[in-house]
């Protein structure tokens, strides 16, 4: 899925950058595309899918720490361990990124 969006989005960086059809096209691509992110059913769903992505990395963290935790060193354990406290006591904090965990 994600290949084909970049492809659709590369199509129509390319029909714009490439028409003859000037600025008023561009600007009515730009207005039509703004739009679409500000639908609110759009951010809703986008919102929903950062939150189910943050749900399910977190999942595979704690399933692949467990895992791996008694091979690798103790440096990389007690990190690993320091991730996965922060995560079960750390609803509604930032992570590393800025982005809000909610």
């Amino acid at each position: 899925m994600r290949y084909r969006l970049t492809f659709i989005a590369g199509l129509a960086l390319g029909y714009v950058l490439g028409t003859r059809a000037g600025r008023e096209r561009y600007e009515q691509l730009k207005k039509s595309a703004r739009e679409f992110t500000q639908n609110p059913a759009v951010r809703n769903t986008a919102e929903s899918a950062a939150q189910q992505t943050r749900h399910i990395a977190g999942k595979a963290l704690h399933s692949v720490s467990e895992k791996v935790e008694s091979r690798v060193p103790e440096s990389v354990a007690g990190r690993v361990r320091s991730l996965r406290e922060r995560g079960q006591g750390g609803e509604g904090l930032e992570d590393d990124w800025g982005t809000s965990n909610t």
